[in-house]
């Protein structure tokens, strides 16, 4: 299996939309997102994407199959709840470009995506003058039922590119789990790091 990663902005994000909504609602479902997605949701929440031009998709595919992709925008222009866990610290939200999320085929991991994403993502940040970026990741109890035994988080691979969580930096974000008839608002830990 070869990846080929490209970094997409603006109207090259339109002909992945679907795919990519797609992609996300099936790697979401796994632990520790459990998400039951909205394939409308998805595709309402990609266009912050396609109509922003200081976002990026960096898209990742298998020929013309796409397998995986990284997205990332400017913290001030991301939703809310996002922006309310820096009300605490000392950090102007306008100063700091949020590297969203990454999703990937669980075949294809392994081959150093993880990196290329960050990469794609941060060489876009500094490009566009920022010098902070910062990402979240959900907090599941350890004793979550859910949990795969062995489950080994990506807190390593975080603190060797260079985050640290930020203290006190916790958004809240809802999302609907498996099984739940309705959404509940899940906590998300900020890890930040300096260009």
């Amino acid at each position: 299996m070869s990846l080929r990663i490209e970094p997409l902005k603006g109207a090259q994000i339109a002909p992945i939309m679907d795919g990519l909504a797609e992609l996300r609602i099936r790697v979401f479902r796994d632990w520790p997102y459990l998400y039951e997605g909205d394939l409308d949701y998805e595709r309402g929440y990609l266009h912050a994407y396609r109509d922003n031009p200081r976002a990026i998709v960096a898209a990742a595919f298998d020929g013309a199959k796409l397998v995986g992709a990284s997205t990332g925008l400017p913290l001030s222009d991301a939703d809310a709840e996002f922006a309310q866990a820096f009300e605490q610290a000392p950090y102007d939200t306008e100063a700091i470009f949020y590297c969203a999320e990454s999703v990937l085929l669980p075949e294809y991991r392994g081959q150093g995506a993880g990196h290329r994403f960050f990469d794609l993502r941060e060489d876009h940040a500094r490009a566009l003058g920022y010098r902070k970026t910062a990402f979240c990741s959900v907090i599941r109890p350890a004793d979550h039922p859910a949990r795969p035994q062995g489950y080994r988080p990506l807190d390593g691979f975080w603190r060797a590119r260079g985050y640290a969580p930020l203290e006190g930096g916790v958004a809240h974000f809802p999302w609907r789990d498996i099984g739940e008839e309705q959404d509940s608002v899940k906590p998300l830990q900020f890890w930040m790091q300096e260009l």
